[in-house]
């Protein structure tokens, strides 16, 4: 069973960065496509950044040159590096892989206002 632990979100205010982590519970992790999601109050969850094994990234438009995503295989971790940040940002992050799997962590809330 793969579990993920999600941490580093917070209330930060507009234009404010916070970077994200989660960590894998087994070595699968370095053997496959990973991502970050969120999901908004009332909306379903969604892709917004995801990482090859080889390190190649893509990104939701929305995201773009905002957010930034790494993956250190040697330790099953991943991150999501957020700048910019804007209230829309606001959702719960989570973590798995893609496609993802059932196991999903608790996730991280990540909320932007002033």
């Amino acid at each position: 069973q793969v579990q993920f632990v999600e941490s580093g979100g917070g209330l930060v205010q507009p234009g404010g960065s916070l970077r994200l982590s989660c960590a894998a519970s087994q070595s699968i992790f370095s053997r496959l496509r990973m991502g970050w999601y969120r999901q908004a109050p009332g909306k379903q969850r969604r892709l917004v950044a995801g990482i090859s094994i080889d390190g190649s990234t893509d990104y939701e438009d929305s995201v773009k040159g905002r957010f930034t995503i790494s993956r250190d295989n040697t330790k099953n971790t991943l991150d999501l590096q957020m700048n910019s940040l804007k209230p829309e940002d606001t959702a719960v992050y989570s973590c798995n892989t893609i496609p993802y799997t059932i196991y999903w962590g608790q996730g991280t809330q990540v909320t932007v206002s002033s």
